[in-house]
């Protein structure tokens, strides 16, 4: 084979399937971001609009609302995974980086607490989801608060383990609940504490 018939490295199936999985990106970020706002039981027509598709793409993607939830999940999951070595590189310091990923950790559990009614006639597959959760985020945030920890940001003996907990415990009661209440202010005053 001469220099001028090697394959193209991307062929125009690949090229689509990049292109459905950006598209499929898109769709899933648009997704949680009205599980933030309005919660998991939010019309699907607002979240094609907030993902600039049409109701029957998503439809096509996802057949039932357990579905979309559970691809949200692990979407989200995924996200909070990797954002862990990447806010550590661009945050002005490792507490910052802290405070940047619970955050994203924050609008995640919108997500998660409502998983649970969306799975209630599966309860193997949230089992399963619950050990990828633990799987995926425990060590990124064990990273951040060990850098956290070498800079002498945070002090206090707290695991990674227990710090998810407590966030979720915090958020469980949520806004929707009593529009008083304040999960990120709450979230603030004990990470706030983390630093004594």
């Amino acid at each position: 084979m001469s220099e001028g018939d090697k394959p193209l490295s991307t062929t125009p199936s690949s090229a689509k399937r990049a292109d459905a999985r950006r598209n499929e990106r898109a769709l899933l970020d648009a997704a949680a971001s009205v599980f933030v706002t309005d919660g998991v039981d939010a019309p699907v027509r607002r979240i094609a609009a907030a993902a600039g598709v049409g109701m029957g793409t998503i439809y096509r993607h996802f057949p039932t609302r357990a579905d979309l939830v559970v691809a949200v999940y692990r979407h989200q999951v995924d996200t909070c995974a990797e954002a862990g070595p990447t806010l550590l590189a661009t945050a002005a310091s490792p507490f910052a980086a802290l405070r940047q990923w619970v955050d994203l950790f924050v609008d995640f559990l919108a997500t998660k607490h409502g998983l649970a009614a969306a799975m209630r006639n599966d309860p193997d597959g949230f089992s399963a989801l619950h050990a990828l959760f633990i799987e995926r985020l425990v060590p990124a945030l064990a990273d951040i608060l060990g850098a956290a920890r070498e800079t002498g940001e945070v002090t206090a003996d707290i695991t990674p383990y227990q710090l998810i907990r407590a966030i979720g415990d915090i958020c469980a009661g949520g806004e929707r609940v009593d529009p008083e209440y304040d999960a990120r202010l709450t979230i603030r005053l004990l990470l706030d504490g983390c630093r004594s």
